[in-house]
């Protein structure tokens, strides 16, 4: 699916254009939502087969409850801080969890990375691994790398690193979390071109090395990001070494955002 959208305001122009893709053979449980002169992209955590994560919700109902609560903050335009938001967020979807042992902690979880054009500047918040990129003359990457940084990913490790201090956070049941997010500005007249991508579709430089992020910022813009997730599958489906990499295939999701 892509979405072409242009909302003109005081500041000028935005245009947002996506394309969404799941794993083969399964539901997505990425999640974009965008107004004018903002974007929210989500990216649920695939729940383990070996986990019981006390829920009766998957990490697709989250991302839908997220992205559906963010957006109503969003459009409200109360200039809130973007951490204030999400906070408040996850606080409103624990809220729909009914039974659910919310002190579970593999309880369904999602990274999160948001863009608001406000007034003069142009905002980001970045939780977990969903980089943002942005062009002001130089692409500069918005990246929380935590994740990739955990000395083990056992199921043990990984349950015990999840939204505690030195370890990693995302977005589930603690509101606390959104503070941990990386966030910051930057003037809106110097950035000419941005991207939201969710982690499948940052492989092309993460995992694969086929590009660095400049080259997959050009070829979002050049080519759209239906190209961009195309040949992330081509490289998903010749790569023989797999085993000891994670998942083979991912969701993936590509934003381009021109100003």
């Amino acid at each position: 699916m892509v979405l072409r959208r242009n909302e003109a305001g005081e500041t000028g122009s935005v245009q947002v254009i996506y394309a969404s893709e799941p794993t083969p053979g399964r539901p997505n449980e990425d999640y974009l939502v965008a107004g004018p002169g903002w974007v929210v992209l989500l990216d649920g955590a695939t729940a383990h087969p070996d986990v019981d994560p006390g829920c009766a919700h998957d990490p697709g109902w989250l991302v839908r409850r997220l992205g559906g609560v963010l957006a109503g903050r969003l459009a409200a335009e109360d200039g809130a801080p973007l951490d204030d938001l999400l906070a408040d967020a996850i606080r409103a979807v624990g809220g729909m969890h009914g039974e659910c042992d919310l002190g579970n902690p593999d309880s369904p979880s999602a990274t999160v990375a948001m863009l608001r054009r406000r007034g003069g500047r142009l905002e980001w918040l970045v939780l977990a691994d969903s980089p943002v990129l942005l062009d002001d003359g130089e692409v500069r990457v918005i990246q929380d790398d935590r994740v990739a940084r955990l000395p083990s990913y056992t199921v043990e490790a990984v349950r015990a690193a999840r939204n505690s201090p030195g370890g990693f956070w995302v977005a589930s049941t603690r509101p606390e979390a959104a503070y941990e997010a990386l966030t910051g500005d930057a003037p809106l007249g110097g950035v000419r071109r941005a991207a939201v991508l969710s982690d499948g579709a940052a492989r092309l430089v993460e995992r694969f090395g086929l590009t660095g992020w400049d080259g997959l910022l050009d070829l979002l813009d050049r080519a759209g990001p239906r190209e961009v997730i195309r040949r992330t599958r081509a490289a998903e489906a010749g790569d023989a070494e797999v085993n000891g990499r994670g998942k083979r295939f991912d969701d993936a999701t590509a934003v381009l955002v021109r100003f």
